[in-house]
């Protein structure tokens, strides 16, 4: 089937795509992936996570991909709040609505490490750093309105 035909056959909102981000954070701390490590054309940091899978809730999606990206378990698992994403990444417009979701990893060993290696699929692999969002961060934070989230409590554009 050609790309014509199978678009023909998706809903109109496929194009937006629903992601789950585990938000692990230790004192000023969050665990992010090191885009440079797997991306050498942008420079970011996100939250560990992927995406919600059809009949999936994002809760279980995060513990899902820790698993599959970590070999992590994780506890606590609690909603931090959605942010809308829309951008353009690597010439191609994006649209994601993200759910945030916090959550404390079982092996405590995790929050002493610099660096946790992992995988994304079978071949790539990804790396998640401990990033101090105290102080000015080095390059963008993704997505949108994550920093202003942790620091205030208060996603941008939502009111109290």
């Amino acid at each position: 089937m050609d790309d014509l035909a199978r678009s023909e056959l998706l809903p109109s909102w496929a194009g937006i795509r629903p992601l789950a981000l585990a938000v692990f954070r230790d004192g000023p701390r969050i665990l992010v992936e090191d885009a440079e490590a797997w991306d050498r054309r942008d420079r970011f940091y996100r939250p560990p996570g992927g995406g919600v899978e059809f009949g999936e809730r994002a809760i279980d999606a995060v513990r899902r991909e820790m698993r599959e990206e970590f070999d992590a378990e994780i506890r606590d698992v609690q909603a931090l709040g959605t942010l809308e994403s829309i951008f353009e990444y690597q010439g191609r417009p994006g649209h994601e609505i993200v759910f945030l979701i916090e959550a404390r990893f079982e092996d405590a060993s995790f929050y002493e490490a610099e660096r946790i290696p992992g995988r994304e699929g079978a071949d790539i692999r990804i790396e998640a750093i401990w990033l101090d969002v105290s102080r000015p961060l080095d390059r963008p934070l993704y997505p949108n309105g994550l920093l202003e989230l942790l620091l205030t409590g208060v996603a941008p554009g939502s009111r109290r």
